[in-house]
């Protein structure tokens, strides 16, 4: 008669209530933060888009005056402006901010003498506000203070730059500034990629021929794309939000051709007196946060998905 093997059986060991408490602590001490970040976010955007509805002005009104305050928001010549103004600066900014940054990054891949030094100077400006680039951008291209008055000092009084002052290219000079402030933070993302790419690819591609463009352009930037999403949405974001560093370079002007949605909100709530209208900009402004963020994440999510897939296959 064959013998059959008992398996023994393992009992779960009961959970101390000191160990449960433990589990519990990281819960309650995050809990706090939580329930203030979740009404900070979700109340507030319920409330602003139910003032949007009202027939509010200075105060808060707890009417139901439609879609009133949206119609009105698009007839104003300044919120269409911003609009526009968003749309170029947001092009610039990002398209040239990527541009300079990832030519830093790879210049800097290079094993530069001297590496370390120029890495800080290219983060520097990061680190200081939009405030301050604004105000130190503005000195430089005033024509009173910058460098017309420098030229002007050395003998040049032909000189003229008047690119902060000129309606038709004021845009430019916030262009400027924030892509002096955002590439290199685009340098530093990029390098730390480029640096964690698998160097053995890369003396593969040597070893077959491939010269060092072909080399970035097919293997090394295809491999450093999730970086690159990462850097886009942190720029989407700054671009969408981007108030101080107007504010502090133009004011907006010369009249409203500077002027920038952020802008228009802040004026509507606490200058104008037109609660409900700046309200529905404010609307606007988180709408086109989503969709213009939706697309990037989504993009991420699937190229994630794929590496998955690839990998397991």
């Amino acid at each position: 008669m064959q013998s059959v093997a008992l398996t023994p059986e393992f009992r779960a060991r009961p959970v101390s209530r000191a160990a449960r408490m433990a589990q519990l602590v990281p819960t309650l001490v995050l809990l706090p933060t939580l329930v203030t970040t979740g009404i900070y976010i979700f109340v507030f955007v319920c409330w602003n888009i139910y003032l949007s509805l009202s027939s509010s002005t200075l105060l808060p009104v707890y009417d139901f005056a439609g879609f009133d305050a949206y119609t009105r928001l698009w007839r104003n010549p300044r919120w269409t402006t911003g609009v526009q103004n968003l749309a170029v600066f947001g092009t610039l900014y990002i398209l040239f901010s990527v541009l300079v940054g990832v030519t830093l990054a790879i210049l800097m891949d290079q094993r530069v003498k001297g590496e370390n030094f120029l890495r800080s100077i290219f983060l520097y400006p990061i680190a200081i506000s939009f405030v301050v680039t604004g105000t130190t951008w503005q000195w430089i291209l005033n024509p009173s203070t910058g460098l017309e008055k420098f030229f002007h000092d050395l003998g040049w009084t032909g000189f003229e730059f008047s690119l902060i002052t000129n309606r038709e290219t004021a845009l430019y000079a916030v262009v400027l500034a924030a892509v002096w402030h955002a590439s290199g933070f685009v340098m530093v993302m990029v390098l730390a990629a480029l640096r964690g790419v698998d160097q053995d690819v890369v003396k593969a591609g040597r070893i077959d021929g491939a010269s060092m463009t072909k080399i970035y352009r097919r293997i090394i930037l295809p491999s450093i794309w999730p970086v690159m999403i990462s850097v886009l949405i942190i720029l989407l974001q700054f671009a969408i939000k981007t108030f101080d560093l107007v504010l502090a370079l133009t004011h907006g002007g010369p009249g409203i051709s500077t002027t920038f949605p952020a802008i228009f909100v802040y004026d509507r709530l606490f200058a104008a007196g037109e609660l409900a209208q700046g309200a529905a900009a404010a609307v606007w402004l988180l709408i086109g946060l989503i969709v213009v963020l939706l697309p990037v994440i989504t993009l991420g999510w699937v190229y994630r998905k794929q590496k998955a897939g690839g990998g397991h296959g």
